[in-house]
C-alpha cells in the first residue's frame, strides 16, 4: 500500500530500475507516517561511505509528540539495503552517470519502505515528447469510451 509518491521524479527524469530499501526512522517518524505527514518531493539518496542515505525528505512531526524528544522533520535517514545491492547501484552512479530518486514510500507488512529509482535527466524535448503521448493516450480512451456508448 503506497504511502506517497514523488510524481516529480517520473516528471524530470527517465528511471530504468526500480530497488526497494528499508528506512531507518525513530518511532515518532513512523506514526508521522502513518498519519500521512510525509513528503519526497524535495528529496535525494547520496551514496557517503558506501551506504546510502535520504536526504531532503519531509516528515511533520505530530502535535502531540513526546515532550523530551525534539524532531527534526528533514534530518538524514540511512537506507537498508544489502551490501551486493548498494555495491552494484554505487557502480552504476559512477560509471555510467545515473542518478538516484526516491520514487514512492510503502508499507511492506508492518513495515515502511522506500522503491528507489536509476535515473537519467530528461531534457526540456524529453518531457514535452512525454507530455503529448500522455495527452494522446488520454485523448484515445475518450474516444474509446465514446464509441462504446454510442453502441449502447
Amino acid at each position: 500500500m503506497s504511502i506517497i509518491q514523488n510524481k516529480k521524479a517520473y516528471h524530470e527524469y527517465f528511471i530504468e530500475e526500480k530497488h526497494e530499501a528499508g528506512i531507518m526512522l525513530e518511532g515518532w517518524e513512523v506514526k508521522a507516517i502513518r498519519a500521512g505527514r510525509a513528503q519526497l518531493k524535495e528529496a535525494y539518496v547520496t551514496i557517503m561511505d558506501g551506504a546510502l542515505y535520504l536526504f531532503g525528505s519531509h516528515i511533520s512531526p505530530l502535535l502531540n509528540a513526546s515532550t523530551h524528544i525534539h524532531p527534526d522533520p528533514v534530518r538524514t535517514r540511512k537506507l537498508l539495503m544489502h551490501k551486493h545491492e548498494i555495491d552494484k547501484l554505487i557502480g552504476k552512479v559512477q560509471r555510467a552517470g545515473y542518478t538516484i530518486m526516491p520514487l514512492d514510500m510503502h508499507y511492506k507488512g508492518s513495515h515502511v519502505k522506500l522503491e528507489i529509482g536509476l535515473a537519467k535527466g530528461k531534457k526540456e524535448h524529453d518531457k514535452r515528447a512525454t507530455e503529448r503521448e500522455k495527452d494522446s493516450k488520454r485523448e484515445a480512451a475518450m474516444a474509446m469510451k465514446k464509441e462504446r456508448r454510442s453502441l449502447r
